[in-house]
């Protein structure tokens, strides 16, 4: 080697001609015609016929004097019998093969979709997205620890508790993932406990349950928040489904002529306990009342062409067609509450409309297990395993009876 100087490699960059200059003892200088200048060192194996090379990297990364120390090194490793170009090979391949956060992540949303909640999923994706990846999406599992996954906890729980403990059972998801699919051996996530980062869980709220009084403020208030808002918060409340079932519903799910909404298990909350409980996840068929149906027919006026019962509103916001956000009603009813009720009604969530539901079916006179069924809440025990019967024709019953009250409370308003 000692052939090259800097000055003849900086004079051949400049002229930019296709070049290759040996330096001796088999390490080359190349430009390639696209301008790229690389390093490369040809060698030949102890009683090898051909000729072998390796690239040592690019210049100016790679300096003239770093590129001959480095192929002194390479030749060392020869003459001891390596193949370093194998070598570099099986390093690369073992890298291919490593699996960063990024991909993991990806592999668990794309597994769990199957199995979790669309609404589950979306958030789910979200806070890796927001929280996990920027911070070591780029890194290798394996090499993650515990204090890493502490550090992001820590981070987000100064802005949101909540959303803090919602990242922290993404992260164990996904490492629980790469354990289960051996992409990694250890879980970081194994031994972090929430409490000791983010603190006790707080109280949870009480669940509000709206008097007959507050109804008939309340329901003949909801035009003031729009047509749309009035009519998924009537749905809601004659319903007693979840917001997220609502939301996730589509035209196809429900039958006019019927009377009928069926909500498929994949929208259906806490679908994934159930069946690790070992009970039966299925859809789940409601009865719908006159009033009800019709509430659903002025929807499909203001969904256009969309598959979605409650498209998204903006739609800026998506190039494609999608349902709304849930939280677009929670804002809402914040406002209402706030701006209209005033002191006329206790501030309300859409999950509170299910309590109310069920408290008034059961002022109604509604069997405890109608009620309960009403709700799609599980039986439990023996009666879940001997009693197959959905109740449909008591549960229609039940819930004409509720939409009826509701109408009542519409048109007498204190």
């Amino acid at each position: 080697m000692g052939k090259l100087t800097n000055l003849q490699i900086c004079n051949w960059i400049k002229t930019g001609e296709p070049i290759t200059k040996s330096d001796g003892d088999g390490l080359t200088f190349t430009l390639s015609a696209k301008g790229t200048s690389s390093w490369i060192l040809r060698y030949r194996t102890p009683g090898a016929k051909s000729q072998k090379e390796i690239t040592i990297g690019r210049y100016p990364d790679i300096s003239l004097a770093e590129a001959r120390k480095q192929a002194t090194t390479i030749r060392i490793q020869v003459q001891q019998g390596i193949d370093v170009a194998r070598q570099k090979q099986v390093i690369k391949k073992e890298i291919e093969r490593s699996w960063t956060i990024n991909k993991l992540s990806n592999d668990y949303l794309q597994k769990a979709a199957g199995r979790l909640a669309p609404s589950t999923i979306k958030g789910r994706k979200q806070q890796i997205s927001d929280y996990v990846l920027p911070s070591i999406g780029h890194l290798l599992a394996k090499e993650v620890k515990a204090a890493d996954i502490v550090d992001i906890v820590e981070r987000v729980s100064r802005k949101s508790l909540h959303v803090a403990r919602l990242v922290l059972i993404a992260v164990r998801e996904i490492f629980a993932h790469g354990v289960a699919r051996h992409a990694i051996e250890n879980d970081p996530s194994a031994n972090i406990k929430a409490n000791s980062i983010i603190g006790p869980r707080p109280v949870n709220r009480t669940r509000i349950m709206l008097t007959e009084a507050e109804l008939r403020c309340m329901l003949p208030a909801l035009p003031a928040i729009g047509p749309q808002n009035e009519l998924m918060i009537k749905i809601l409340l004659a319903t007693a489904v979840r917001i997220g079932e609502l939301v996730y519903a589509e035209w196809e799910h429900v039958n006019f002529e019927k009377r009928l909404w069926t909500i498929p298990a994949a929208n259906i909350k806490g679908r994934s306990v159930k069946a690790a409980n070992g009970e039966a996840v299925k859809d789940f068929v409601i009865p719908l009342t006159n009033p009800v149906t019709d509430w659903f027919t002025n929807l499909k006026a203001m969904a256009f062409d969309s598959r979605f019962v409650l498209p998204i509103r903006s739609r800026k916001k998506t190039t494609g067609d999608a349902p709304m956000e849930p939280v677009t009603l929670n804002a809402a009813l914040n406002k209402f509450c706030t701006n209209i009720l005033k002191n006329k009604c206790r501030r309300f969530t859409p999950h509170d409309l299910r309590s109310t539901a069920r408290s008034h079916l059961g002022a109604l006179g509604v069997e405890l297990i109608i009620a309960e069924r009403c709700l799609n809440h599980s039986l439990g025990g023996l009666i879940t395993v001997y009693d197959q019967h959905d109740y449909l024709s008591e549960r229609r019953m039940a819930l004409e009876k509720w939409t009826k009250f509701i109408l009542d409370c519409e048109n007498r308003c204190e």
